[in-house]
Order: structure tokens, then C-alpha cells, then sequence
């Protein structure tokens, strides 16, 4: 197939460009950067995804059978007008359009199926409003012109090569036998899924006849609670975690923040817990999940060798910490 990857430099889309690849399918991708990773295999396309007629540019002369839109603008924001002209804008008479969409989809609530409704267009975080009201526009296209949409909805994507600062936040911290901060009781619900398996349902849904139309949940079955997380992440490194529990109001007024700096749980894993039932993705599109434990393992064999040195300041967790127990003297044990 000639395939356009829409992104594909980064992490999922990296891993799934080479799996096209390693298939046989003739790949371009779309992004706004002169060179990419994958040398003459694939071709390159340079337009800003926000932008349709540059799309429309940048692909004159070219045909596709299928698209992936993976790619999502966290500076600007990518809504639904610009997600929806980028579909109309792809030249070919195209068998599939797969959209990375979100778990944030469905705004709150736990143990979501792909049939729930999900978030308003007046939703008060724009990440949320423009995953759901993309997803709601590509499938409104599917109802009015059977445009082959497919949307995948993952949770917390982890594996090698993550360029949030999730894992490796806590493998810099537990390797330095620093204390890890719990926010709150720390049972706050976390969901994951492997690179991997995401890459696969992905791939997997590129000739799968009864994928268009459809949503899948795509995520470990279990979620963890945060305490449950970071246990785990050490277990990975053959390690303890000493725990401190923080109250979340002494975070907000002491000025932390869960997606930028100071950060003190890893990059934007202290939100509200949003869950969701998987079954559909193993049964229609045949994906075997990866354990949690497992994927661990070989995402910190990665970064074992490849992570990144960072300058690392904790003056702002040891003032929490310090915080923490004058406020609780007995804070602080080992899991």
C-alpha cells in the first residue's frame, strides 16, 4: 500500500514507520522538517498538519491508499476544522484513515467503552475538546461519505524512546535513591499501554475489513494506582521506592505544577483518573497485550543505554518532602 504517515519522526510514529516498512508498504511521511530518520526508504513531505492547503501542496502529484494522523500540534493545538480538512485534503481513494485520538476522549469517568459518549465541544481543557470533537467530526465523515476512519484511543503510551518525561522521571530519581513523591494517598488510577501494542493495533487495523466506523481501546487491562506505578517502575531497575506521601493542596500552593516545571510526579501523570474497558481491540483487530512488567523491563533496558543525561534541580521536591513531614513526621517508606 502507499501509506502517508501524518508525523512518524517520534516514538509512535517512529515505531510504526518502521513496521510499514518492514511490511513492504511504500511510506511518506508528512511532518514540517527537511530531513527525517529512515534515509531514501521513505519520503518526505513538509507541511505544518494545522495547514490543509500546504498539506494539499506538499502532496500534489501523489496518491495514497491509506493515512495515519498521529500527529497532534501541543503548542497551537490541532482542532476539528484542521483534523477534518487534513482528511479532505489527502489525495487518493483512500481504504483507510487511522486517527491517534486519546483516552482523554471521553473527558472523565472510569472503565470507558469505545461506545460511551465522548467529551463536549465546550469542554474546559482543549486537549480534550479536540480529541473528542475530532473523533466526532472524522466519524461524522464516515456516516455521510463511508470515509474509512479509524480511531485508536490509548491511555498513558510508555516504551523506549518516550519523549515525555514519564519514565525516566522516576528511574533518574529511584537510581539516585531519592524519595519519590506520592500525591495525595497515592491510589489516584493510572492506565498504560506498551508502544509496541499500540504500534500493532495500528498496523493491524490498515486491512482489517471491519475496522471503519470503529473505536478501540487500546491499553493494559488493569490500571494501576500511583503507588501501584511507581512500585513497578522500580521493580524494573531491581530496586525500592521510598515513598512520600504529599497532600495535593500543599503541591497547588507551593506552586507545582503536573505537566511542566516544578514537576513532582512525572510530566502530566497527576491528572484525574479516566479508565477504560479493553476488549474490542484483542477481538477485532487480534492484539495480545503486553504486561506491564514485561514492557517495563525493555523500556528501561533502553534507557539504560540511551536515556538522556538531564541537569537535574530538586530543590522544589526536597522542599516538599520537608513540607510533608512537618506536616506528617512518620511520612516516608520503602516499596
Amino acid at each position: 500500500m502507499r501509506v502517508l504517515v501524518i508525523g512518524g519522526t517520534l516514538f509512535i510514529g517512529k515505531l510504526l514507520v518502521k513496521r510499514l516498512l518492514a511490511a513492504g508498504h511504500e511510506v511518506t511521511i508528512l511532518h514540517r522538517k527537511a530531513e527525517h530518520p529512515f534515509g531514501r526508504r521513505v519520503r518526505n513531505a513538509i507541511a505544518d498538519r494545522n495547514d490543509a492547503g500546504a498539506i494539499r501542496n506538499a502532496l500534489s502529484g501523489l496518491r495514497f491508499d491509506a493515512v495515519y494522523d498521529i500527529a497532534y500540534d501541543w503548542e497551537r493545538g490541532t482542532t476539528a476544522a484542521q483534523v477534518e480538512a487534513t482528511a479532505k485534503s489527502i489525495p487518493g481513494d483512500l481504504s483507510r484513515y487511522i486517527f491517534m485520538s486519546s483516552v482523554a476522549a471521553y473527558g472523565d469517568g472510569l472503565n470507558h467503552s469505545e461506545d460511551d459518549p465522548l467529551a463536549s465541544d465546550i469542554h474546559t481543557h482543549s486537549y480534550v475538546r479536540n480529541k473528542a470533537s475530532s473523533e466526532r467530526a472524522l466519524f461524522r465523515m464516515y456516516h455521510e461519505t463511508r470515509f474509512p476512519v479509524v480511531t485508536m484511543r490509548p491511555p498513558f503510551v510508555y516504551g523506549p524512546e518516550n519523549p515525555f518525561y514519564r519514565e525516566a522521571f522516576f528511574w533518574d530519581r529511584i537510581k539516585l535513591d531519592r524519595p519519590i513523591i506520592i500525591p495525595g494517598d497515592g491510589n489516584r488510577l493510572m492506565q498504560f499501554v506498551y508502544v509496541n501494542d499500540l504500534v500493532e493495533a495500528c498496523f493491524n487495523a490498515l486491512e482489517k475489513h471491519t475496522a471503519p466506523g470503529r473505536a478501540f481501546n487500546v491499553a493494559d487491562e488493569k490500571p494501576l494506582t500511583q503507588v501501584e506505578v511507581v512500585t513497578e517502575f522500580a521493580k524494573a531497575m531491581g530496586k525500592q521506592a521510598t515513598l512520600v506521601r504529599v497532600p495535593r493542596e500543599l503541591i497547588v500552593r507551593s506552586g507545582g505544577s503536573a505537566s511542566g516545571d516544578p514537576m513532582y510526579f512525572g510530566q502530566n501523570y497527576d491528572l484525574s483518573p479516566i479508565t477504560e474497558a479493553v476488549g474490542r481491540v484483542k477481538r477485532v483487530l487480534n492484539i495480545s497485550l503486553t504486561p506491564f512488567a514485561t514492557g517495563l523491563k525493555e523500556t528501561f533496558k533502553w534507557y539504560s543505554k540511551h536515556g538522556s543525561e538531564r541537569k537535574l534541580d530538586f530543590a522544589f521536591e526536597d522542599k516538599l518532602i520537608r513540607l510533608a513531614r512537618e506536616h506528617s513526621p512518620r511520612v516516608g517508606h520503602s516499596l
